[in-house]
């Protein structure tokens, strides 16, 4: 009798284990059968990298919804793991990291399915032959991505060099020429000083790059990564300030070739090398690896007094402003951020003026935020609004079709930026499913592109 009462009770857990389980499993494939059906509507696919779920093997855990940042990238349908916003996948790969049996695999989508992105090999190889683009300028953000990219380009072209083996022809100045000193550039340009290549490193501004420029205190990454010269990275925390330290600390003993505040104007090949040119001088290298990034120069509104002094496009530090009437413009995630940075400080009177009327590209985490600030009344919000005129002291808007005069100390504008695609084109890049061969574009899906074992 003992032995029936244990089993029952036993038994009674199991139940109750699993039928928790089973209800939590289809509340969660509920919330993702309502979320694809909104992102049907609006999602296009995914543009750089994603997962690819092999169905056949998923068993529905949902340990890949759970770990992926970004909170709705994917979801459980019919018991299996789905792509519900793909486009919103910026390549964190933890989903995959976390299938316990293998179903996930992280892959580059087709090149034709943005005319906005470079076409590049998996060695992140551009249409042109020694060419190299690595970071957020081929189509995918996060830093740790940026610096494993970085890293990989130079090895590649390290492996293509030891190919090649010696020769008595003239040979370039350098190995490598590596544009831009932020993440994937300071990542490469470390790799070459380990691997003993000559390497010359142009940023047009200050080394960091975009990094440099974040909010005090941003939280820049949250997972390991392997950086040259210095080994795994095992914070999962890391702020641009503790980041930026430990690039610092690097490079003072790796002594870097790097120009800082020299802007490169052009590249073109010349005589089976490269030649850059920038505003105060012109190198010849080998390999040139691009890390510039997408930010590019700030897109302005072309609203009356946005040349004034207090109109701004980039917050640096939150701190410095304090008892300010304050507007921020825009609805991304840089917008949303700068502004509950600004909200933050003490006195501070923030309003968000956004023309669409509900965010539509916010990371989850940044809409729960916004929306905790305008409860508590420490920023005001304004959506289907624009500003009209920037003027001393104050800032008219357009709100809903009603003019609206608001004091104000400080704008920022948060519009993007224009991208570097001209740049790119102009050195001959093919985008999509555009080949470059013999320096004219043509369209194909069958001409494989150039991949060169050596140098040619």
């Amino acid at each position: 009798m003992e032995t029936l009462f244990t089993w029952g009770i036993v038994g009674l857990c199991i139940v109750a284990f699993v039928g928790r389980y089973w209800f939590s499993h289809r509340k969660r494939e509920a919330e993702a059968h309502a979320a694809a059906e909104r992102a049907g509507l609006i999602s296009h696919g995914p543009t750089g990298q994603h997962p690819l779920i092999h169905t056949d093997a998923c068993i529905g855990c949902g340990g890949c919804v759970t770990a992926c940042p970004e909170g709705d990238v994917l979801g459980l349908i019919a018991g299996k793991a789905t792509l519900i916003k793909p486009q919103k996948c910026i390549g964190h790969a933890l989903c995959a990291e976390a299938c316990p049996v293998g179903a996930i695999t992280i892959v580059m989508a087709p090149p034709s399915a943005s005319a906005e992105l470079p076409m590049l090999t998996s060695e992140h190889e551009t249409s042109i032959p020694n060419l190299f683009i690595a970071g957020e300028l081929g189509g995918l953000a996060l830093i740790k991505n940026a610096v494993n990219q970085g890293r990989e380009c130079i090895d590649v072209i390290s492996s293509r060099l030891e190919a090649r083996g010696p020769s008595h022809a003239p040979q370039p100045e350098f190995d490598v020429i590596i544009v831009g000193a932020g993440p994937a550039g300071i990542s490469a340009s470390l790799r070459a000083a380990e691997l003993g290549l000559r390497a010359l490193t142009l940023e047009r501004e200050t080394v960091g790059g975009t990094v440099s420029k974040y909010p005090r205190e941003k939280l820049v990454m949250t997972s390991p990564v392997e950086l040259p010269l210095y080994g795994k990275m095992r914070q999962t925390r890391l702020s641009k300030e503790d980041l930026l330290e430990i690039w610092e600390s690097i490079m003072r003993r790796a002594d870097l070739n790097i120009h800082a505040g020299e802007s490169v104007t052009a590249v073109r090949r010349e005589d089976r090398a490269f030649r850059v040119v920038t505003a105060a001088d012109s190198y010849r290298s080998r390999a040139v690896i691009l890390a510039i990034g997408r930010a590019g120069t700030p897109r302005k509104l072309g609203v009356p007094g946005e040349e004034l002094p207090h109109v701004l496009y980039r917050l640096i530090d939150a701190d410095h402003y304090v008892d300010k009437d304050i507007l921020v413009v825009g609805g991304g995630d840089s917008a949303v951020e700068a502004c509950l940075g600004l909200a933050h400080q003490r006195g501070n009177r923030v309003t968000l003026s956004y023309r669409r009327a509900a965010f539509s590209r916010l990371k989850d985490r940044n809409e729960r935020r916004i929306a905790e600030a305008e409860r508590n009344g420490r920023v005001t919000v304004l959506f289907d609004s624009q500003p009209l005129e920037f003027r001393p002291g104050s800032v008219t808007i357009e709100h809903s079709g009603t003019r609206l005069e608001l004091p104000n100390d400080y704008v920022w504008i948060f519009a993007g930026g224009t991208s570097p695609t001209a740049f790119l084109k102009e050195v001959g890049i093919a985008f999509g499913d555009e080949i470059v061969q013999h320096g004219e574009a043509v369209l194909s899906e069958s001409v494989p592109h150039p991949r060169p074992a050596a140098w040619r």
